[in-house]
């Protein structure tokens, strides 16, 4: 998964970069163009999956089955829960941040636009970062290092507020950039240790979903909120609402106490699936 991130997040680097110089080349509209091609040659690819040892499955309930089905899967597991709600505030709290008041602070305390990008440059070099990270250490608490590693995501909304000139402004987006890996990863060992596979994509859904739910919300109301309270108050309320969830989902035992399986459990999962999945969520946690 730390690979997997590693490539996601270079991908992201190196396509700004990219999209940055070809429309110093050429007309915007063909970069666009070229945009649109390359959505259809990922589909392409693909075709070249291989899915042969991929047993068949039998037809689901449809759709308002499959909702329920996956509603069960999510809302019976208090970790998993408690950590979307929380994140449905940090990701909104975050959005309202960067997209909106960081290029206003950079507009009109930073110079301009350029140090706004030094600055999320910082961040996707951090992100590049924490995936390395990840590649060499294994927490056994999976989502209590992951959790504590949220912390950090308020930095780039107080350096905001203060606000840090350019140079300290990277620095905390770096550091921010490797701490949302850490989770990342962590997160992601732990939805593939702890759901069942079949169940994966159901679950997923309602991840995503509650994780973004609040973002529309969130930014549309950023700019009432800075003339109601000034961008410096809002920037420090957006900092305070993350430290504030992260430290509430702390209170979740499962948060604090869920541990990395290890390969004898995974090798004892696969000879005995029903059975040790069933035992699975008990015997990792206390």
């Amino acid at each position: 998964f730390a690979l997997f991130r590693m490539a996601m997040q270079g991908a992201t680097i190196g396509g700004a970069a990219l999209g940055g110089a070809m429309i110093a080349a050429m007309d915007p509209g063909w970069v666009l163009a070229i945009d649109a091609a390359s959505f259809a040659l990922a589909g392409a690819l693909r075709a070249f999956l291989d899915v042969s040892h991929v047993p068949p499955r039998a037809p689901g309930g449809g759709l308002l089955a499959d909702l329920r089905d996956g509603w069960q899967e999510f809302i019976g597991r208090p970790w998993l829960w408690s950590i979307v709600a929380q994140f449905s505030v940090v990701v909104a709290a975050v959005g309202a941040a960067e997209s909106v008041y960081g290029p206003l602070v950079a507009r009109d305390d930073l110079g301009g636009a350029r140090p706004w990008g030094f600055a999320l440059a910082a961040f996707g070099v951090g992100t590049l970062g924490g995936a390395f990270l990840m590649t060499r250490w294994k927490p056994r608490r999976l989502l209590l290092a992951g959790t504590l590693c949220v912390f950090p995501l308020a930095l780039p909304s107080a350096g905001l507020a203060v606000p840090l000139p350019v140079a300290g402004l990277c620095v905390v987006m770096f550091v921010s950039g490797v701490a949302i890996e850490v989770f990342g990863v962590s997160w992601m060992t732990t939805m593939h240790q702890e759901i069942p596979e079949e169940k994966l994509s159901r679950v997923s859904a309602y991840d995503w979903f509650g994780s973004v739910a609040m973002m529309p919300v969130a930014t549309a109301l950023a700019g009432p909120v800075e003339a109601l309270v000034g961008r410096s108050r809002a920037l420090w309320g957006c900092a305070a609402l993350i430290v504030l969830v992260t430290g509430a989902v702390l209170f979740v035992p499962e948060v604090r106490n869920l541990t990395r399986a290890t390969s004898e459990v995974v090798a004892a999962r696969a000879l005995r699936p029903s059975s040790a999945d069933a035992e699975g969520s008990v015997g990792r946690l206390g």
